[in-house]
């Protein structure tokens, strides 16, 4: 299973994508009877590393890119598929972008993005059928199966013909771009028929407003969502009004552990926030947060000042995994010393012209900030995780397709199966599904296309794409043939997504994960 201890004069050895070099570590520093063990703690390095994209992605990502979309007056329709698309699919497509610096790595990338699509469109969607069967929106679904199929079939060409040039990797984007303004068009016809429809049947029935049933499910649902938040406010309300101190403001804002949600909890949630809670301290430190939901905009000020230090510093650090750590200017001065040395002059002008109890005019500025760590952040966790499974799949003779589709599609994927299953359950199957499919039409356009940019401009070629052969061909195949069979069936079933077409889809990921893994395996072959 294990390969034995490779020649330290070799090339892999000589081969770092990222802050570690896995290859060197497993094969040219341990003995060969120790390679099960690197292999072990590596399995849980990457657990850990998946724990950290999940974590930034949804703590401090997310958060700033709806904190711009706020400032920026943005429709919920454009910020959903544009800013928050991408801090969804921020794992997916920055491992695609570190996958495809590399000639053998892009397979990796591949996998991963058509494993992706599989998982979700087949286990997500699935289980959200099988959670709470509904009828899907029509035009909708439609659409965004109509574009997923069509982006897959492109990226099955270009496969076909292992090379990518600029004006396909800029037609990946630009097909995204096309999407978005569909969105937007129809969001904005089905809004006037809503308002036309609304204001017809107004001026026809003569109801009251109080006899009216939706009325009444607005007026309830409003009521019990402002009561049950205010009692529970009033109830950890203090007595007199008080000044927090500038150290008991970043002491609390340090704190990510909220005592009374832990009382609830169950013990599981509280293991998996312990081992998270060192992490997210570390980032509290580094990342900002504007948060426009509450009253001062999550204004912290010492902390505040504090990132002004600490977020150019993660930046420098951790672009391109530390290239930029030891880069001097003329020789003499170190980049990081420079960038610490104006963060503490811009820190201390913040802090002597602002106040605890009030925001600045430009706080919103630092959502900008804590977009950039974040996603310098990600990208830089990202390009581990493609490292460490470039060594497994070595160490235990696995094709890069094959860790795509599985490790780093199920690791990407994990959060959006949870967060869509609880959102069905909450009562908003339609959302979930929704999400599944425009989740995945972001990650696979974008995470080509930028890729494929990004690595264009380093080399000024175009990219070349190693496949992994009958296995690519397979999960293509497959994928296509879950689009097609949802595009056939839904329709033919009204749109109603069952409990037996959920059934139906996990089947089918199960019988293409068999058939993929007897193909790796050389069972299934090519005569």
């Amino acid at each position: 299973m294990f390969t034995g201890q490779a020649d330290q004069t070799t090339p892999d050895c000589s081969m770092a994508d990222g802050f570690i070099n896995y290859l060197r570590l497993a094969f040219c520093l341990l003995p060969p009877h120790l390679t099960p063990l690197a292999v072990t703690l590596c399995m849980i390095w990457l657990l850990f590393l998946f724990l950290v994209l999940g974590l930034t992605a949804s703590k401090f990502f997310c958060p700033n890119l709806s904190a711009i979309s706020t400032t920026l007056r943005l429709t919920h329709n454009v910020a959903g598929v544009t800013f928050l698309a991408f801090g969804n699919g921020a794992p997916d497509v920055f491992s695609a972008v570190a996958a495809f610096s590399h000639p053998h790595t892009a397979g990796l990338a591949v996998g991963a993005l058509f494993g992706a699509g599989m998982f979700v469109t087949t286990v997500v969607a699935g289980s959200v059928a099988l959670v709470k069967p509904f009828t899907v929106a029509s035009r909708p679904f439609l659409r965004d199966v109509t574009f997923y199929m069509g982006a897959v079939f492109w990226t099955f060409v270009i496969l076909y013909r292992g090379t990518i040039q600029l004006g396909e990797a800029l037609g990946y984007l630009g097909l995204y771009a096309v999407y978005v303004v569909i969105v937007i068009i129809s969001a904005y016809i089905y809004n006037r028929q809503k308002q036309s429809s609304y204001t017809t049947i107004q001026s026809v029935t003569t109801l009251p407003d109080h006899l009216s049933s939706d009325s009444d499910n607005n007026v309830l649902s409003s009521s019990h969502e402002s009561i049950e938040p205010e009692y529970e406010e009033d109830e950890y309300r203090p007595l007199l009004p008080y000044t927090e101190s500038t150290v008991h403001i970043l002491l609390s804002s340090l704190n990510p552990v909220d005592l009374r949600k832990w009382r609830r909890k169950s013990w599981r949630w509280r293991l998996l926030k312990a081992l998270k809670t060192p992490m997210e301290v570390l980032m509290l430190l580094c990342i900002p947060v504007v948060d426009p939901d509450k009253e001062d905009r999550n204004w912290r000020r010492p902390l505040n000042c504090l990132h002004l230090i600490t977020a150019p510093l993660v930046c420098v650090l951790t672009f391109q995994s530390g290239a930029y750590g030891g880069f001097m200017i003329q020789g003499e001065l170190p980049l990081w010393l420079l960038t610490f040395l104006l963060g503490i002059l811009l820190s201390s002008v913040m802090f002597c012209t602002t106040k605890n109890d009030c925001p600045p005019s430009y706080h919103s500025l630092l959502s900008l900030l804590g977009f950039v760590v974040s996603a310098t952040v990600i990208s830089a966790v990202a390009s581990e995780v493609v490292s460490l499974l470039h060594m497994l799949g070595v160490v235990l003779r696995l094709s890069n397709t094959v860790l795509g589709l599985t490790l780093l599609a199920w690791g990407n994927s994990i959060g959006d199966f949870f967060a869509d299953i609880t959102i069905a359950r909450q009562g908003y199957p339609r959302m979930a599904i929704s999400a599944c499919f425009g989740g995945i039409i972001f990650n696979m356009l974008f995470g080509v296309g930028l890729g494929c940019l990004v690595q264009m401009f380093h080399t000024q070629t175009d990219v070349q794409l190693e496949t992994g052969g009958l296995l690519t061909w397979i999960l293509a195949g497959s994928l296509g043939l879950s689009l097609v069979l949802s595009f056939v069936i839904v329709p033919l079933c009204q749109f109603h997504l069952s409990r037996a077409y959920g059934m139906f889809l996990l089947l089918f990921y199960a019988a293409f994960l068999t058939v993929a893994l007897l193909t790796e395996f050389g069972t299934i072959r090519l005569a």
